[in-house]
């Protein structure tokens, strides 16, 4: 039930959950709070706190993620969140897909199409995504081979899928690294493994997406064209209903 509510666009499955367990969803206007009860979106109504949800319009929004903003909906220390800069009152429930760290920059997509965003999430989708990332040293080839030939860790292989030098002072420098898979801290924990410091870190590409000139903080809708490109980029049709 909390799947149909999030495949709605209404909310989170996590919040979905908790409505369910609340006592404040109904279906066909009778109050349920099993979590495991199947519903089909075909022929059931489901009501939250008794007004019907019925399928929302789905919104695809590309957002410049400032530093020091968390990728959460609430935060239990009161830091600044995403949501502070979705400041439209029309705008349906949002969820981020995919994660920027707190110190993270760049191109963050919201969406109320859950199944949209479990498509460009999914690790079989090898979906390259571009960060631009200052170091606290001066690149040379040598460490650029070795990003990519990647690092021993837990959940195995921990590797750039590429790794290119933008440009560099005198103590530090700036590197283009592609990932097509996302792990957690990736880069960072990649680049202290060689004894690295991350100085900045910005995603500025997902796919086909870039972030281009989009004011930090800001955020626009994406455009039919983009949409169209990214399902080239996943090379398979979105899944049915």
């Amino acid at each position: 039930m909390a799947r149909a509510l999030s495949r709605l666009g209404y909310c989170s499955r996590s919040q979905a959950e908790a409505l369910v367990l609340a006592g404040r969803v109904s279906v066909n206007g009778r109050r349920e709070t099993n979590l495991n009860r199947r519903v089909s979106l075909a022929q059931d109504q489901l009501s939250v706190d008794g007004t019907a949800v019925s399928a929302r319009q789905h919104v695809y929004l590309m957002l410049n993620k400032p530093r020091g903003y968390v990728t959460t909906a609430s935060d239990e220390q009161g830091r600044q969140t995403v949501y502070d800069l979705l400041n439209d009152p029309a705008l349906p429930w949002l969820g981020p897909v995919g994660r920027l760290d707190m110190a993270s920059e760049g191109l963050l997509l919201l969406s109320n199409d859950t199944r949209w965003a479990a498509r460009l999430t999914d690790p079989a989708s090898h979906l390259d995504k571009l960060y631009h990332v200052q170091i606290d040293c001066v690149a040379d080839t040598e460490l650029l081979a070795r990003l990519e030939s990647g690092i021993a860790a837990p959940e195995g292989l921990l590797r750039a899928k590429h790794a290119a030098l933008l440009r560099q002072g005198e103590k530090n420098s700036w590197l283009a690294i592609t990932l097509d898979e996302g792990r957690n801290r990736h880069i960072r924990r990649l680049l202290e493994a060689h004894g690295i410091a991350t100085l900045r870190l910005v995603r500025v590409a997902i796919g086909p997406l870039q972030l281009g000139q989009l004011g930090k903080g800001s955020y626009r809708a994406l455009s039919t064209a983009e949409l169209q490109q990214l399902e080239q980029a996943l090379g398979r049709p979105p899944a049915r209903n």
